[in-house]
């Protein structure tokens, strides 16, 4: 199942594109430069908070009463997370005593996806071939399909619901920590999920099939490949009998789970159960707030199990350490990008040849490449220079053999170029 589509773009038209994306380029090249900037102090601010959080840490063994001597201080305990609140899912009346109660929804749709293939052609124009395909998937929301390319594939591959549902968490009000109270901001950390036997009620399956009659009943439809599809949103449903099933830990909705249909869901169930937890929190009477370092920044930490306090710092330099080089890969990609949008109609100008505007374009995106990586590292260089001098000399060093290097290739270029050709 599958449908293609065939532009084609003039010289004229890509240039004045190109120079309209240098400005867009600009645009990123700046904001990877700032994000380079600002990520390398993030990082010195959050390892000096985690430092000095680390210096004024108290550890707790008894948590089995409040201790006013605590009010303020910033404690390490382990102990055991407990609730007697009961979760109860307000659309399938599933409830579990639990930290955490989270529904999960799935939806059986047609899906579009497409694959561009870009030829040059003589003159510089570009031609771009985009083949779509259809596939049914499940997937975890409503797919419009009155906006699929393939011409008639609205009705083809018409994609309806059966119920409007959306993913949901419940969490429990009151947790106890020994003698203390969780507040909601470690709750919401807990995350040790383990899935629900599910048992529906037969009033709530019966209750569920009825609204079901009703949205069907409701909306209007017409009948598109043996299902029905509408336009609007809430209930609506195919021409078999849609039954509500519960196995084991999911719920499905439609005529038959054996051969999933167009408009079909199942919902599963995931819970968090009360369990060993090692904290990083500032006593606030009998629960806990974060702890905020002399410089601002936040530090607080939830760790599923019994953990020393040495790991839990370990694990929160080593995370802070993780996201730095994200940042740090995402900045430099910013600026890579930019710099290459700025070139841009450089390549466009040449590919009134093709070959020609493929040497100029691999040759201009390598040069950015290079510029773009030296670029950051000086950016990054001056930032440690800023906070860390030791580092940042040595970070210059490397990004100025880069600049070396692209100022050899250049001379190796012109020296070929000027060279005499044998007769």
């Amino acid at each position: 199942m599958a449908y293609t589509e065939t532009t084609t773009t003039s010289w004229f038209s890509r240039l004045g594109s190109s120079f309209s994306g240098m400005g867009i380029g600009l645009v990123l090249l700046i904001a990877g430069t700032v994000l380079l900037w600002w990520n390398e102090g993030d990082f010195v601010a959050t390892r000096d908070a985690l430092n000095e959080a680390q210096s004024v840490t108290q550890k707790v063994s008894d948590i089995s009463r409040v201790d006013p001597a605590l009010n303020g201080k910033l404690i390490h305990a382990s102990g055991f997370a407990d609730t007697q609140d009961v979760l109860q899912d307000p659309v399938f009346g599933i409830g579990e005593r639990a930290i955490a109660l989270q529904r999960n929804v799935e939806y059986y749709q047609w899906v579009e996806e497409s694959r561009q293939e870009k030829r040059q052609k003589l003159g510089g124009g570009e031609e771009t071939v985009t083949t779509y395909t259809y596939s049914k998937q499940w997937v975890g929301s409503p797919v419009d399909s009155s906006s699929f390319k393939e011409p008639g594939g609205a009705e083809r591959y018409a994609n309806s619901v059966h119920m409007s549902l959306e993913d949901n968490t419940l969490r429990a009000a009151n947790v106890s920590f020994g003698a203390y109270r969780l507040p909601d901001f470690l709750v919401s950390s807990m995350s040790r999920y383990e899935p629900v036997r599910i048992e529906l009620a037969p009033d709530v399956r019966e209750n569920l099939k009825k609204q079901l009659q009703v949205g069907r009943r409701q909306q209007p439809s017409r009948v598109l490949g043996g299902f029905a599809a509408t336009s609007g949103g809430g209930y609506m449903s195919g021409l078999q009998p849609i039954d509500v099933v519960s196995d084991g830990s999911t719920i499905y909705i439609g005529p038959s789970p054996a051969s999933p249909a167009v408009g079909d869901m199942r919902v599963t169930f995931r819970k968090v159960m009360p369990a060993d937890i090692s904290i990083l929190a500032k006593v606030n009477g009998s629960t806990f707030e974060p702890y905020y370092a002399s410089n601002g920044e936040r530090v607080s930490a939830l760790t599923m199990g019994r953990v020393s306090v040495e790991n839990m710092y370990g694990s929160k330099h080593s995370s802070n350490a993780t996201m730095t080089w994200i940042f740090r890969a995402g900045g430099a990609l910013l600026v890579i990008i930019g710099l290459k949008m700025l070139v841009a109609p450089l390549a466009v100008l040449a590919s009134v040849i093709p070959l020609l505007g493929s040497i100029v374009g691999a040759g201009a995106g390598l040069v950015c490449t290079l510029l773009g990586a030296a670029w950051s590292l000086i950016i990054i260089s001056i930032a440690w220079l800023r906070f860390r001098p030791a580092i940042g000399g040595a970070m210059l060093g490397v990004a100025l053999v880069l600049i070396i290097l692209l100022y050899l290739k250049g001379r190796g270029s012109k020296a070929a170029e000027q060279s005499p050709v044998a007769s």
